[in-house]
């Protein structure tokens, strides 16, 4: 309008709106009566209190657009997915594969995804020991053998055969 001002008030405009977005076939969100203080969440349809959500300074209301439960399981998806080419879904079934533990130590349970650095290829859910302990010795398999020799009580020390010599064992 000529004063700047719309024909019809802001409710009534997005009433309009919304009968023409379900009259093309197209999916509308139901308006839900939400009280001040709090927000609704569209990945889990609840209404929770502003504690439960993370500050947004760039949204209209301040608040970001998911709660932090769904925000916390959508951004590990997403990990999954970027990381690993996995869902939570293929995640979970390996865990179930291998009863729930870790397939290295059997004690602790299967929580991280092990992947070859070199190739990406995912071998499995392991627990952060031993994930980590994989990673340290360099996804080098001759590495763990001699770990474990030494666990073992097989010290792996060079053999002094000359002055400046030494002989590696076998």
């Amino acid at each position: 309008m000529p004063d700047g001002l719309q024909a019809y008030c802001r409710e009534c405009s997005a009433e309009y709106y919304r009968q023409r977005q379900e009259a093309e076939g197209k999916r509308v969100r139901e308006k839900v009566p939400v009280p001040p203080g709090r927000k609704r969440c569209p990945q889990c349809a609840i209404v929770k209190p502003h504690s439960e959500w993370e500050r947004n300074k760039s949204s209209s209301d301040g608040w970001a657009g998911y709660c932090r439960s769904c925000r916390k399981a959508r951004n590990e998806e997403s990990r999954l997915k970027r990381m690993y080419g996995l869902t939570a879904a293929e995640r979970d079934a390996m865990v179930a594969s291998q009863r729930g533990l870790c397939v290295i130590c059997l004690n602790a349970p299967a929580a991280h995804v092990d992947h070859c650095h070199k190739t990406g290829r995912v071998r499995g859910v392991l627990c952060f020991n031993c994930n980590s302990a994989i990673g340290k010795l360099g996804d080098d398999p001759e590495a763990v053998r001699r770990a474990a020799a030494y666990l073992e009580g097989n010290s792996w020390k060079p053999i002094l055969v000359a002055p400046g010599v030494y002989q590696l064992p076998s």
